[in-house]
């Protein structure tokens, strides 16, 4: 069965991805980490997944992720090559970005949320290898990233490659994804638990407000800050989560909300920001300013509204990538079973249900690098 509390989070965070696009208040990435918190759900269900199939998962992990992808690239790609973008071989990494695909000026802003497809796709395949070792040597494999993002703030590591140091900023929160897979963080005792929170979370918090970035209190320009304190976030959210949600479900119209954004997120995801860029101008056109509150929720509504036509008409692309038949609006009730004849009801044993949680992808991107 679906854990509707892990819906909750997804929703949760892809609301609060765009919401932070259109707004750019850097007091959200504090309130709520979203990117981490992605991370980590994407790695407990990766977990999931290579426990109960091995390796193959990995292929099944893909072949979900990337159609959305090609869907955007089919429109985007033609568009940007026609608008001045180089045709070379590295057009081709939009079919596989194992790094980061080519753009022109407004295809880098647009489509700048890439490079979150592109780091995930780099931790799934990673996973086997990574899970191997954390179940064989839990505590140094997660806290390898933390150690290696500290050497990189030190200097002690000059210059890293774009590889380790993606690494070492969100693998930690992919990895605390495996630990909530395997439950251990539900079996620290409070002991142990608090006083962990409290240090990491602590330390987070004081890099952050000694290290200001060129938007202040923004994260996601503080490496060590964020990976920290949304470390601590992710211990919290995951280590002490409630078995379920059920309450979601309590107002129909919201549960189906949570649901259609958990089957859509990819959709969002690659979606939202070429809409956030669109609609910039109006800012200039009548005068909505980020300090004006009612312009700002027009702009969020609108962004929201768009994206909701797009994924009406490219969503169901995430449903044929699952495996699971085509719907235009998913969460509808199930069709009752069907008997075998008419006044007798079927014995035969319906499939049970979705016992996977769609994966995130989820985040962001202001500028070429915003999150």
């Amino acid at each position: 069965m679906r854990n509707r509390y892990l819906d909750l989070l997804r929703f949760l965070a892809i609301v609060r991805v765009v919401v932070y696009h259109v707004t750019g208040w850097a007091s959200l990435t504090l309130i709520f980490p979203a990117m981490s918190v992605m991370f980590a759900l994407a790695g407990s269900l990766m977990a999931a997944s290579l426990s109960r199939t091995g390796a193959p998962a990995v292929g099944r992990r893909l072949r979900r992720l990337l159609p959305s992808l090609w869907v955007v690239a089919l429109l985007f790609v033609p568009a940007m090559l026609f608008t001045g973008l180089e045709p070379t071989w590295r057009v081709v990494l939009w079919l596989f970005p194992v790094a980061d695909p080519p753009a022109n000026g407004w295809g880098a802003l647009a489509l700048s949320p890439i490079w979150y497809l592109r780091d995930y796709l780099w931790f799934v395949l990673a996973s086997p290898v990574a899970l191997w070792l954390f179940r064989r040597a839990p505590l140094p494999t997660l806290l390898a990233p933390y150690l290696v993002l500290v050497s990189i703030e030190m200097g002690v590591l000059a210059e890293p490659s774009l590889v380790v140091r993606e690494f070492a900023l969100y693998f930690g929160a992919w990895m605390l994804g495996f630990a909530h897979h395997d439950g251990m963080l539900r079996r620290l005792a409070n002991r142990v638990f608090v006083p962990v929170v409290v240090l990491v979370g602590g330390a987070g918090a004081a890099w952050i407000l000694t290290h200001p970035g060129n938007r202040g209190y923004d994260i996601n320009d503080i490496p060590l800050g964020n990976a920290l304190w949304s470390a601590a976030f992710i211990l919290v959210a995951l280590g002490r989560a409630p078995s379920g949600a059920a309450w979601v479900d309590r107002n129909a119209v919201f549960g189906r909300t949570v649901t259609v954004f958990n089957r859509r997120a990819l959709t969002v995801y690659l979606w939202h920001m070429p809409f956030v860029v669109a609609l910039t101008p109006l800012v200039d056109v009548v005068g909505w300013s980020h300090q004006d509150p009612v312009g700002l929720a027009i702009r969020v509504a609108l962004v929201f509204a768009l994206v909701g036509v797009v994924t009406a008409l490219v969503g169901w692309v995430e449903d044929v990538a699952a495996g699971r038949p085509p719907q235009l609006l998913p969460g509808g009730p199930r069709p009752a079973p069907r008997s075998t004849r008419a006044d007798e009801p079927s014995t035969r044993a319906e499939p049970p249900g979705p016992t996977e949680q769609t994966p995130a992808v989820e985040e962001e991107g202001a500028a070429a690098r915003t999150r």
